[in-house]
C-alpha cells in the first residue's frame, strides 16, 4: 500500500472514531508531504515498511509527532489551529511545522504508536465480572501480551458503570480516579469480584509511564478530551502502582510463563494487540495456550480473552476457559476506544 492511500484510510478511520481534527490533519499532511521536498517528506514518500493502517501506521506517527509539539507548547500556530478545529491555514501551518520541528518529527515517526487505550479496560472489566461467574472460586494471575506501558494491567484499580451506577473496582476499592462508562448495548454482565493475585505483561518496546507519559499522550487524539482524561488518571494511578511489563517477545514470553508450575487460575489477554504480532508468533501464542490448556483444572484454571478486530464493527470479544475442558464464548463487540460495549454473550 503507498502512503497516500494510508492517511486516506487513516482520515475515514478517524472520522467514524470521532476525531474530526485529527482526519483534518491527516488531509493537510497528505497534502503537504505530497509537495515536501525536504527531509520529512522524503522519509514518508519511500517509507520502508507498510505505511497502513494496521501495519506500521504512518499516519498516526505523523499525528503524533505534532501532537506532542502541541503538548510541549513548542509550536504555539499548531496549536491555535488545534484550537480552532483545524482552521483554514492548517496547510501552512502544518507545511512550516514540518521543516521548522524535522529532526523532532523525523525521531518521532521511527517509533510505532503505542496508545495504550484505558477505555479498553471496560472490556477487561466486564470480561472479569462474566469470567468470575462461570468459573469454580479461583485466584488468577494476569499475563497481558502486547501491554505497552501496562496500564491495563491495572484494569482491576479501575471502576466501570453498569447500566445503573458505577461499581468497586475489582482491587476491593470503593472508587477509582479512572472511571470507564462506555454506552451499554445488551445487559452488561453481573458485576462480580474475581481475585487478582498478580499482574505482569510483555511488548517488545515497553514504556515506562512515568517516563514516557508525554508520548503517550501525543498518541491520543488532539480533540479527544475524554480519552486523555482517562490517560491522565491512569497514569496517576500507576505512579502508585507500576505496572510489571517485561521486554520480550509475547510468543517467547508467553511461553515461559505458561511453563511454570501454577497453582492458581490464568488470565491471559490483550487488546487490539494481535494484529501486530508476526503470524508465527500469533501460531506460538496459540500452541502455548492449547497445551497449557490441556493441563488446565477446575481448581486452577486457563482463560484467555481477546479484544481484536476481524473486520467488523469495532473489535470482537471472545472469551475460552480450560478447566478440565474447553468453554468458549462470543461476549460481543466494542468500540475500539471503548466508547460503546456491545454485550451479547453466546457460548459456542
Amino acid at each position: 500500500m503507498g502512503w497516500q492511500q494510508a492517511f486516506a484510510d487513516q482520515t475515514r478511520a478517524c472520522r467514524a472514531l470521532g476525531s474530526g481534527l485529527t482526519a483534518r490533519v491527516c488531509e493537510a499532511l497528505a497534502r503537504t508531504i505530497a509537495a515536501d521536498q525536504g527531509p520529512v517528506g522524503r522519509r514518508v514518500k519511500s517509507w520502508p515498511g507498510n505505511p497502513a493502517v494496521g501495519a506500521d501506521s504512518l499516519p498516526l506517527r505523523l499525528c503524533g509527532a505534532l501532537h506532542a509539539l502541541v503538548l510541549s507548547e513548542q509550536a504555539p500556530d499548531l496549536a491555535q489551529a488545534y484550537a480552532m478545529g483545524g482552521g483554514a491555514d492548517l496547510d501552512r501551518v502544518i507545511a512550516y511545522v514540518i521543516q521548522r520541528y524535522d529532526r523532532h518529527i523525523l525521531e518521532f515517526i521511527e517509533h510505532a504508536p503505542q496508545t495504550n487505550e484505558v477505555g479498553r479496560s471496560a472490556v477487561l472489566i466486564a470480561g472479569a465480572w462474566f469470567l468470575a461467574g462461570v468459573t469454580q472460586p479461583a485466584a488468577f494471575e494476569l499475563l497481558e501480551l502486547g501491554a505497552s506501558a501496562g496500564l491495563n494491567l491495572n484494569f482491576p484499580r479501575y471502576s466501570l458503570a453498569d447500566e445503573q451506577e458505577f461499581q468497586p473496582t475489582l482491587a476491593g476499592e470503593p472508587a477509582s480516579a479512572l472511571r470507564l462508562a462506555p454506552l451499554w448495548r445488551g445487559t452488561p454482565p453481573q458485576p462480580a469480584a474475581l481475585a487478582i493475585t498478580d499482574a505482569r505483561g510483555v511488548d517488545l518496546n515497553p514504556l515506562d509511564p512515568q517516563r514516557d507519559g508525554a508520548r503517550l499522550m501525543a498518541y491520543v487524539w488532539a480533540d479527544q478530551r475524554d480519552r486523555l482524561a482517562r490517560l491522565r488518571a491512569a497514569l496517576s494511578i500507576a505512579a502508585e502502582h507500576p505496572p510489571h511489563v517485561e521486554r520480550a517477545d509475547a510468543a517467547d514470553w508467553l511461553e515461559t510463563q505458561l511453563a511454570r508450575p501454577e497453582p492458581q487460575g490464568r488470565l491471559v489477554y490483550h487488546t487490539v494487540a494481535a494484529q501486530y504480532f508476526p503470524q508465527a508468533s500469533r501460531d506460538r501464542i496459540e500452541a502455548a495456550l492449547q497445551e497449557a490448556g490441556a493441563r488446565a483444572a477446575p481448581h486452577a484454571p486457563l482463560a484467555h480473552l481477546s479484544m481484536e478486530a476481524d473486520g467488523g464493527d469495532g473489535a470482537a470479544l471472545r472469551l475460552r476457559l480450560w478447566a478440565g475442558g474447553l468453554r468458549e464464548w462470543d461476549l460481543g463487540r466494542a468500540d475500539f476506544h471503548g466508547r460503546w460495549l456491545d454485550w451479547q454473550p453466546k457460548e459456542i
